[in-house]
């Protein structure tokens, strides 16, 4: 894609592909025709077993101001109807970037409000500069952060949600690290270090076990530890031991030398 999209998409060598949002002018804000555009490269990269790992960016000074006013403008005439389905491509968006099935970093600088918010907690890792400021903004326009709940909530807490989604402030990095939002708040400077970091653990890892693994997590999290989890968790152990990259990797292991998903 060219420096005129609204949405970069890159893919290197090593199969990390690289998302940028890229309106710097607005502050990356979107509307209703960027959120097809990142639903259809989220699904893209999901289906395309060569990627490795996603990082989410953005090109300027913000990461992401939230709605675009013009986009906000338009949703003020429509029906419930129409409302409704706008709703439900924003939060179709969402559920894939939260979903997808190989590791997701979000690069965040600058402001990220609003949906921006969601962007962030969908990713499973976020690393943001210092300078970055978070903010759930939508009550002071009459709204609620409703699509991006589910995301939010998961990552910072019922408890800490009631504040935010109701004040509207604006918090830090720092608070938002301690939160869980970001997994790290780092100068500027370091932010591309910091990320590379975490792309090269995770290129020495299986990518099916890593795929299985978040899926794990889906699975697991917020369940009663019963007699059918444990049956389950059992399981699964079982079948990756004896797949053709769990087998690789035990014998890799065993025989010190690197699995063949390890390229460097």
């Amino acid at each position: 894609m060219n420096q005129t999209d609204k949405v970069l998409f890159d893919i290197d060598n090593r199969g990390v592909a690289t998302v940028t949002l890229n309106q710097p002018e607005i502050h990356n804000a979107f509307d209703d025709k960027l959120i097809v555009q990142l639903t259809d490269i989220f699904s893209r990269i999901n289906q395309n077993d060569d990627i490795r790992v996603m990082v989410l960016a953005a090109a300027g000074k913000s990461f992401s101001a939230g709605a675009d006013l013009n986009w906000m403008q338009r949703m003020a005439t429509y029906s419930y109807e129409q409302n409704l389905a706008d709703a439900n491509a924003l939060a179709k968006m969402f559920f894939i970037l939260n979903t997808m099935n190989k590791p997701t970093i979000a690069k965040v600088q600058g402001a990220a409000f609003g949906g921006a918010v969601g962007l962030v907690a969908c990713c499973d890792m976020a690393i943001g500069s210092k300078l970055s400021k978070f903010c759930l903004s939508e009550v002071k326009l009459g709204l609620v952060p409703a699509t991006i709940s589910p995301y939010v909530i998961d990552a910072i807490g019922a408890r800490i949600a009631r504040r935010y989604f109701t004040t509207a402030e604006v918090f830090s990095a720092t608070r938002a690290r301690r939160l869980g939002l970001l997994s790290e708040a780092v100068v500027e400077e370091e932010l591309d270090i910091t990320i590379e970091n975490l792309i090269e653990h995770i290129l020495k890892n299986s990518p099916a076990a890593i795929s299985a693994a978040k899926q794990l997590i889906f699975d697991v999290h917020n369940r009663p530890i019963s007699d059918d989890l444990i049956a389950k968790t059992s399981e699964k152990i079982a079948e990756l031991r004896v797949s053709d990259q769990g087998q690789e990797g035990l014998k890799a292991f065993l025989q010190k030398r690197r699995a063949n998903w390890v390229t460097e």
